[in-house]
């Protein structure tokens, strides 16, 4: 993959690369197992807008470095929050709700985005590393992997995602087991929910597993790829009748020829289309 060029967005927490059409996001801090320390929460959004804002990538895959994924949310920004619990308490709960908020906003950036974004674990994903998974639109993990919310173990109730999305990606049940107990849960267990997609031997052949996935996707039109990503998360939260009724309002506006003939043009010619990129954002034309 190409690293990123001296005019991209230099990263203290993350690394990030391109490959084609594919973008690659690596949490890169190994030694301290991937913890999510302030920086951290700046910089995943920065580098999910910016990929989404160039358009030049078609698929994002968030991947990791090391023996786990992420240990989660680091002490740091716990010690950080701790200073909204002083003082007069209505200005403190106003300090808190509000850096939950912008918390919270470092994941709705993966949702947001307007290319499907994948997750490929390895060893633990712990805290916060799953309320980042739940964001994902797919997640793929190596055979030792194993997931946890742990907030329930230190006092607190999850807030970043994973109380909200879990239950609609894995049986309401066993999301609630999950969260109460705080207990690990496995790669197979975690396939046979739902919750992944696959599994695989090691890091190296899941890497090369989810970057095939990875391709296909970017092989078919980007304007229908994100259409499908916008109709689906959707769909998640309406009833199917307000589904549809969006699926038809979309496709007024949305639905043109130029894909899809290029689509049946190149299945008669037996090769594979070339659709034009997305456009670029406003922010990367300035």
């Amino acid at each position: 993959m190409e690293a990123a060029t001296s005019a991209t967005p230099q990263y203290t927490t993350l690394t990030v690369s391109e490959e084609g059409p594919i973008a690659h996001i690596q949490l890169s801090r190994p030694d301290a197992l991937n913890s999510m320390v302030p920086a951290f929460w700046n910089e995943l959004p920065a580098a999910i807008r910016a990929i989404d804002d160039v358009a030049r990538a078609r698929v994002i895959v968030i991947s990791s470095t090391g023996k786990h994924f992420s240990a989660g949310m680091d002490l740091s920004v716990f010690e950080n929050m701790a200073q909204s619990f002083t003082g007069d308490p209505a200005r403190s709960a106003e300090q808190m709700r509000r850096q939950v908020h912008l918390l919270q906003a470092s994941f709705n950036s993966i949702e947001q985005a307007r290319m499907p974004v994948l997750a490929a674990v390895q060893g633990g994903a712990i805290g916060g590393a799953v309320d980042l998974l739940c964001a994902c639109d797919m997640r793929y993990c190596t055979d030792d992997a194993f997931f946890t919310i742990k907030e329930t173990q230190i006092g607190m109730t999850a807030d970043l995602g994973t109380l909200q999305r879990l239950p609609k990606l894995i049986p309401v049940g066993l999301a609630k087991e999950l969260a109460y107990t705080g207990r690990q849960f496995s790669a197979r267990e975690a396939q046979q929910a739902g919750f992944v997609n696959q599994t695989y031997t090691d890091q190296a052949a899941m890497l090369d597993g989810v970057m095939q996935i990875a391709r296909q996707i970017a092989m078919n039109s980007p304007v229908a790829v994100s259409g499908t990503k916008t109709m689906i998360n959707y769909a998640v939260d309406h009833t199917v009748a307000e589904s549809l009724e969006y699926m038809a309002t979309w496709q007024a506006g949305m639905f043109q020829m130029e894909d899809v003939l290029t689509a049946i043009k190149a299945q008669k010619q037996k090769v594979a289309p070339e659709f034009a990129p997305l456009k670029r954002g406003l922010h990367s034309m300035k």
